[in-house]
């Protein structure tokens, strides 16, 4: 059974609507949720995922938030954070981790924090159980692969393409996904670009997709309600895990 992860920006439109729409996920076929922090710089990731972000932190996030809707969402979804290095550091990641992990979350997703400096906190990540996840990106070496890949546990994060997230772009995967999966046995999930056209395509060779971008546009249209939001989102999930199953 292939995996599908889903990202979604934590308290847009607010913090009850994130955990309505994260349970609801959960309920239909996403077997692990991305909670994004709203970060005021988010540079990995395409025009509709910045919006939101900058929408949830006008409309007064907080980490306290993120913190809020974990403890509700992850005992009943496998949650991970996805966000920038600052917004953890501020926290103080020596006591951030022991308290997340706490909360049920299994796991973050810093696209900004590079491989050689997540290594220091590898011993914290490990001690509490949680994943670090890793990324890897078309434009790595061989080499430089297999040192990322040595040591990544959960799920590897395959960069579909130089870019940022949303954009769709078509690449062939494959020469790529058999460099990874070389060197680990480790699930390689694929991400940036995945949505319900691409979604069957992207899937050959992977172990799961991520889909970011095909939700917060759902998220962002003015004119659905909460409750619609959260029925378009959940049936976008639906058709998208059927699509990589199939």
């Amino acid at each position: 059974m292939k995996n599908l992860v889903a990202f979604i920006t934590s308290g847009y439109p607010e913090k009850s609507f994130s955990i309505d729409l994260a349970l609801s996920l959960g309920e239909n076929g996403v077997d692990s949720l991305e909670l994004g922090v709203p970060f005021s710089d988010p540079v990995a990731d395409g025009p509709l995922i910045e919006k939101a972000n900058h929408k949830a932190l006008e409309l007064g996030f907080k980490f306290k938030h993120l913190l809020e809707i974990t403890k509700i969402v992850a005992p009943k979804v496998d949650t991970l954070w996805m966000g920038y290095f600052n917004s953890f550091y501020q926290q103080n990641m020596e006591t951030l981790i022991p308290h997340a992990k706490e909360l049920g979350l299994s796991g973050m997703i810093i696209p900004d924090l590079p491989h050689e400096e997540a290594l220091s906190y590898r011993n914290l990540f490990d001690a509490n159980n949680m994943a670090n996840i890793s990324f890897v990106a078309p434009t790595d070496s061989e080499d430089r692969i297999k040192e990322i890949v040595n040591d990544a546990c959960k799920f590897i994060y395959m960069v579909a393409y130089t870019g940022i997230t949303g954009s769709g772009k078509a690449e062939d995967l494959q020469p790529f996904l058999q460099n990874i999966k070389k060197y680990t046995q480790t699930p390689v999930y694929v991400g940036f670009g995945v949505n319900e056209k691409t979604a069957k395509d992207k899937i050959k060779g992977a172990d799961g997709v991520i889909v970011g971008s095909a939700f917060i546009d759902i998220l962002l249209k003015d004119n659905l309600n909460y409750s619609k939001k959260i029925s378009e989102c959940s049936k976008l999930a639906k058709i998208i895990k059927e699509k990589i199953n199939s």
